[in-house]
């Protein structure tokens, strides 16, 4: 694997990780598949649900009795959450019981799609931002949400590529394009992505870096679907570094015809 340059390291809230990459730590099979499979990704950032850990009884097992403190930095999530009210207790109650001031801000608008609320998204998030938190909101692929998101001072914004668990990749490009050109913070994916193609993808329009969890923990083999996902958000990230040749509408041949000899059916002719 790669390793990347000092210019070329995700640099989000102040922090600097060698990985463009963020995993998410439910749903895997077992707690020892879920240490494999992060290890495989190579990631420096890690996801955990704050509604579903149990934080009265300390004694009881919690997935961060697993996850290594000194090794991965904690994204703890506000999922579960549907009003702005919520979110912010969420939050709080992260920044307490795991002693980490980044919180990801997710609050369901729709039970079917579970669509962001975006009236509540913005308000918990105002009101977050003001209260010391680093703010990454789950948010659609909307500009004008974004850059909300961005005047008031997320850190990030992370758009979906379609529905939460859907799987069906990257639906509206041209809306994450935009949204990359028009603002300066980090843009970082969440939500859709199914295999690794569509992490690449995902960079190769410019994401800063991808959030994945069901892409992961529910394929066949989640270590080995980790260590893919790890090697196409690196590939994503060159190809646009390296720049694409432009799209043609017919062929145009790759290697040059001055002084090609003429064929035999030339000659005859």
């Amino acid at each position: 694997m790669s390793t990347p340059t000092d210019q070329d390291l995700f640099t989000i809230a102040g922090r600097q990780y060698a990985s463009r990459l963020i995993m998410g730590s439910s749903r895997y099979p077992n707690p020892q598949i879920m240490l494999e499979a992060l290890e495989a990704s190579g990631t420096g950032l890690v996801t955990v649900s704050i509604r579903r850990l149990n934080l009265s009884d300390r004694s009881a097992p919690s997935i961060l009795d697993y996850i290594e403190r000194e090794r991965y930095d904690l994204l703890p999530n506000t999922a579960g959450c549907y009003t702005a009210r919520d979110a912010v207790f969420t939050a709080q109650m992260a920044r307490e019981a795991l002693e980490t001031d980044f919180i990801k801000v997710e609050v369901i608008g729709e039970e079917d799609t579970l669509f962001p609320d975006v009236e509540h998204t913005l308000k918990a998030c105002a009101e977050l931002v003001k209260d010391g938190f680093k703010v990454f909101p789950y948010v659609n692929d909307d500009l004008v949400t974004c850059r909300k998101l961005e005047d008031m001072g997320c850190v990030a914004v992370m758009p979906l590529a379609s529905p939460i668990g859907s799987g069906m990749g990257i639906r509206n490009p041209y809306n994450l394009q935009i949204i990359r050109e028009k603002i300066s913070i980090p843009m970082i994916i969440d939500a859709g992505l199914g295999t690794a193609s569509d992490a690449a993808l995902a960079m190769e329009l410019g994401a800063d870096g991808v959030l994945l969890n069901s892409a992961v923990s529910g394929a066949h083999d989640p270590v080995a679907m980790a260590a893919a996902m790890r090697m196409a958000v690196e590939a994503g990230r060159l190809a646009r570094k390296a720049g694409r040749i432009p799209t043609r509408l017919y062929a145009k041949a790759s290697s040059p015809t001055n002084g090609v000899m003429p064929s035999i059916a030339t000659e005859r002719s």
